[in-house]
């Protein structure tokens, strides 16, 4: 089995695991490693692509009519989505193509191709698995700069918010600018691979862990991605 040299990364072997297991000093990400059977790219052939993203309902995974092992990558899907929703979180199942982009951001995209943090306003985790096309990565904090303390890029978000001193920090969050990171030299992202059902910390008040710098893929593969996360 794969295991990932990173010490930010704590690999567990359950569900219960991935729930029960505290993030708590430099472990910010925690990964259930896993190798199922079944024929994920059926689901995706099967599934009508009519926008950038779709989300799949339940429902209507039930009535796509699938192959042998199509079947058993089905169930797996449903056995995630039926355990995460026991322990209080809210799933959903998307079929990406291609993500919205921020190109007309005139300092830095803030679009989840770009590294960031998610955010909650009570202590929370981001759980995530990609069954299907290009996995996401993370970045280890240490490696990693917050890009509104990149010298250049502060003062461009200041010549642009133009107001005074004491409300730039409230519009760089109300902006989500402070959000967002860029990779220091010689960085080395981890991708997360396929199949594998991640924990991740959040961005929150009275977290005594850093929160898990991570972004989407770039759709090199040219396949959709089977994302759920929640």
């Amino acid at each position: 089995m794969e295991m990932f040299v990173n010490s930010q990364i704590r690999v567990v072997s359950s569900f219960q695991e991935l729930i029960n297991t505290p993030l708590k000093g430099d472990k910010n990400a925690l990964c259930w490693q896993r190798h199922p059977l079944g024929d994920f790219s059926n689901i995706v052939h099967k599934l009508e692509v009519h926008s950038n993203i779709i989300q799949i309902e339940e429902s209507d995974l039930n009535a796509l009519i699938l192959s042998e092992q199509g079947q058993l990558a089905r169930a797996l899907i449903l056995e995630d989505m039926a355990f995460l929703k026991t322990h209080g979180a809210a799933p959903v199942l998307n079929l990406i193509s291609v993500y919205d982009r921020d190109f007309d951001n005139p300092i830095f995209p803030t679009d989840v191709y770009s590294f960031h943090v998610d955010r909650a306003p009570i202590p929370s985790s981001t759980f995530l698995c990609t069954y299907h096309g290009d996995a996401s990565e993370i970045l280890p904090n240490a490696q990693a700069e917050q890009k509104i303390h990149v010298p250049e890029i502060r003062a461009q978000l200041k010549k642009q918010f133009n107001g005074p001193d004491h409300e730039f920090e409230n519009y760089l969050e109300e902006a989500f600018y402070n959000l967002h990171y860029q990779a220091k030299n010689n960085a080395q992202p981890v991708n997360l691979g396929l199949y594998n059902m991640w924990r991740l910390a959040v961005d929150c008040k009275g977290s005594n862990v850093l929160p898990c710098i991570h972004r989407a893929p770039e759709e090199k593969s040219g396949q959709a991605r089977l994302l759920l996360i929640c």
